[in-house]
């Protein structure tokens, strides 16, 4: 196993856990703890005044330092206290997967941390934007009941090819936004693709219409009234430009409802509106709302129909509580009613998540038909029919039998047994030397073998993957690019050096060092860097070495007089300095 388990990730299917990495805490560099340092630092002090309450109290119960970027598994020694638990990944995983961590409780965060240069902002998932946007506010009970419910839900949700497409393409942005040195023109190109995706993609599937609403709540939302509105949204807490921006009027703020479904965003850009929920309760009261339009709730020829788009392993539940799960092909409709169902491949059988005796995907490897429905001119469908009732109708062991069903398909003989659930209803009918036809169309002919018969008047559910998680081997996890780690040339390590050496000063491990010495040496030789200034002048600020201070402050101005884009970054942080110095 490569990373520390604890008892909630014990629990984790092994098909989830195939998307954990570890952590590999040693290969953040000094420059990385900084960019961690600067951003809590700056987002603690601005986010005390708009983010909701919990953030901050977050914060503190689930053990998140400013100063130092968080071991996840020093984490989970804090985080098993509410119920959760983190693990690490490799950026983008499928949406699927990412929901289902979320409702076994476990918080996915990327290992990754953003650039220096991306200090502000990065597409990609990486530690700031997980571990200090999603972790703290999940300390809220209300809160992180809605995140566990959502991912229950969203896990069940049904993609189509399309959405697959978008999520390669959204994972091959992020990660070589993030690659150093990656030309201008390569993501430009990669933007274009998104973009292009976005607007050619048809009827939108239930995945993308709840990514949208994961989008709008868990990474942007807002909570409280639209005049005083709160930042909750881990995309906004991880931000420390756009959760400014987004306080401002130029952002428009709307009431949170179902609509945030249907509304799209745009990844690569800072988003114009956003939702503001009244309080944490209203979000589940939503979401529960669009459950309600999903095919795992309304089931029926929609259902099948989106099973079928999606192209993937899933399930369709009869409403005797049998469950089919495959890669649904075909469905025969007859007066907007689905009458026959097939799949193709591998499929198996299960009544409430656990898989029939007998009907495992060895025992249909090459797919399962079944009629859907009544038996034409008989008002009492097969699974409201009694013992009695069934021989009445020589539904019968050891009978030969023509079953004609609504819509045209004909099962035709003999009957070998009959299996029922747990309240005594007939949910199977298996027979020998049978034949399935619709019209002059045969769907199933007795040299296939034995014929299993679904029974069941009605699909009340479809939705995404197995009934039985150990019925399908799940291990497939195939990433199609990985992210890129950067080659640190020569004079990188060498500024790597600088931090790590202040960043021991700071930490009181070698006090040795000159801090003037280094200052010198960055001045000659990495004049661009700005962060590295700030924490000297810090330093030389708490030592009260104001004739330093002033000299390093100096040399910040000439730096932003160079690159006018970094004067913001450099006023915040030597106003976060400067307002410790005044308060202390």
């Amino acid at each position: 196993m490569s990373y520390q388990s604890n008892p909630i990730l014990d629990k984790l299917p092994k098909h989830l856990k195939q998307y954990i990495k570890p952590q590999n805490y040693e290969e953040y560099t000094a420059i990385d703890q900084a960019v961690w340092r600067y951003v809590m630092r700056k987002n603690v002090d601005y986010l005390s005044k708009v983010a909701h309450d919990s953030y901050v109290d977050g914060l503190k119960k689930t053990g998140i330092s400013i100063d130092h970027i968080p071991n996840m598994y020093g984490m989970n020694r804090i985080l098993k206290e509410i119920g959760w638990a983190a693990v690490a990944v490799d950026g983008f995983i499928p949406p699927s997967a990412f929901m289902e961590f979320q409702a076994y409780n476990v918080l996915v965060i990327a290992g990754d941390i953003r650039q220096l240069e991306h200090i502000e902002y990065t597409p990609a998932p990486d530690i700031i934007h997980e571990g200090a946007g999603h972790a703290p506010i999940i300390a809220n009970p209300e809160y992180a009941e809605y995140l566990r419910r959502f991912g229950e839900i969203g896990s069940k949700a049904l993609s189509n090819s399309k959405d697959h497409e978008l999520y390669e393409a959204v994972r091959h942005l992020s990660i070589i936004k993030e690659a150093p040195g990656t030309p201008e023109e390569t993501i430009e190109e990669a933007e274009k693709k998104i973009e292009e995706l976005q607007n050619n993609m048809g009827e939108p599937s239930e995945i993308a219409l709840i990514r949208n609403l994961h989008w709008w709540t868990v990474e942007y939302g807002l909570i409280g009234t639209l005049d005083h509105p709160r930042i909750y949204g881990a995309g906004l807490l991880s931000s420390i430009g756009e959760s400014a921006w987004c306080m401002t009027d130029k952002v428009k703020k709307v009431p949170y409802s179902i609509e945030a479904a249907h509304t799209s965003f745009d990844i690569t850009k800072p988003q114009p509106q956003l939702f503001v929920t009244p309080d944490f309760a209203y979000l589940s009261q939503v979401l529960e709302e669009f459950a309600n339009t999903m095919a795992l709730r309304k089931g029926g020829l929609d259902g099948v129909k989106k099973a079928i788009s999606s192209r993937e392993l899933c399930t369709v539940e009869l409403s005797t509580g049998l469950q089919i799960s495959g890669s649904f092909t075909q469905v025969i409709e007859h007066q907007s009613l689905p009458v026959y169902i097939q799949t193709t491949g591998a499929t198996a059988l299960a009544y409430r998540e656990k898989e029939l005796v007998g009907h495992s995907t060895k025992n249909h490897p090459d797919g399962f038909g079944s009629p859907i429905g009544k038996l034409k001119g008989i008002n009492l469908a097969i699974e409201d029919m009694s013992p009695r009732d069934l021989k009445a109708y020589n539904i019968y062991e050891g009978e030969r039998k023509i079953l004609e069903f609504e819509g045209g398909i004909k099962v035709e003989g003999e009957i070998i047994t009959g299996t029922r659930n747990l309240r005594g209803e007939i949910i199977l009918i298996t027979f020998k030397d049978c034949t399935v036809t619709h019209g002059d169309t045969v769907l199933f002919e007795p040299s296939y073998g034995l014929y299993h018969m679904a029974v069941g008047d009605k699909i009340v559910s479809a939705f995404n993957g197995p009934a039985d998680l150990s019925s399908f081997d799940l291990i497939t996890h195939k990433v199609t690019s990985t992210t890129i780690k950067p080659v640190i040339s020569p004079e990188r390590k060498k500024l790597q050096q600088l931090y790590q050496q202040i960043r021991e000063f700071r930490e009181g491990t070698n006090t040795t060092i000159s801090r003037n010495k280094v200052f010198k040496e960055l001045k000659e030789n990495y004049p661009q860097d700005w962060l590295l200034s700030v924490e000297l002048y810090e330093l030389a600020r708490n030592n009260r070495d104001e004739e330093f201070a002033s000299e390093i402050f100096d040399h910040l101005q000439e730096v932003k007089q160079e690159h006018p884009d970094l004067g913001h970054l450099i006023d915040d942080g030597i106003s976060l300095v400067d307002a410790v110095k005044v308060t202390s």
